[in-house]
């Protein structure tokens, strides 16, 4: 049993199985953003396309396919959009967002920690992911307004409820920071999938 244990494990951390996942979850994230067009839901459509864009960030910039997030990073923030994206309730809807809001603060925080000469303390990696958490959060209810004011939708329904959101993101962001540092920082060995000059960093 350890033996096998052993042998997932390697197969998981290989740089090019750890990139192969990260394809498909950024193809997922690309296939929900098609479905909320077809669906007439162009803001959370362009929010799923942009987490995937962001996600192909290091790709892109290295010029290397195999140069992606650790995959779990990308299942987080690819969960919570499905599960906006098949909300039927509005209050899981809103949940669902806070959570896709907290973990793209978490891919911005865990690209910069990775793939730049940025490195950041514990306690500081948790409060750029908070601080993240609620800029986005931020910025998402200012484009929600704009919606609102010139294509007619209905997101934003008081600023009570708006004060409300912004607690439940900063909380979320709280948890996701304690993720980024307990699981990224301690528990996953990151370095083993990523090409040496990006793995040696961590």
């Amino acid at each position: 049993m350890a033996g096998s244990t052993g042998t997932l494990d390697r197969v998981v951390e290989d740089e090019r199985v750890n990139a192969m996942l990260g394809w498909a979850l950024v193809a997922f994230l690309a296939l929900v953003a098609a479905e909320e067009v077809t669906d007439g839901d162009l803001l959370w459509a362009g929010f799923a396309a942009f987490v995937a864009a962001v996600a192909l960030v290091p790709a892109v910039a290295d010029r290397d396919w195999t140069v992606m997030l650790p995959w779990e990073v990308l299942a987080l923030s690819a969960l919570p959009v499905l599960g906006r994206a098949m909300a039927t309730l509005p209050e899981t809807s809103r949940v669902a967002t806070y959570l896709s809001v907290a973990a793209l603060a978490l891919v911005v925080a865990v690209e910069l920690h990775v793939f730049t000469p940025v490195r950041m303390t514990y306690w500081f990696a948790v409060l750029f992911v908070v601080v993240a958490t609620i800029a986005t959060a931020g910025i998402w209810a200012v484009v929600q307004w704009l919606s609102d004011l010139y294509l007619g939708t209905a997101f934003l329904h008081s600023e009570h409820r708006l004060m409300w959101d912004f607690v439940a993101a900063t909380v979320i962001g709280g948890i996701a920071g304690v993720v980024f540092e307990w699981y990224f920082r301690r528990v996953a060995r990151i370095g083993a999938r990523l090409p040496d000059e990006h793995g040696e960093k961590l």
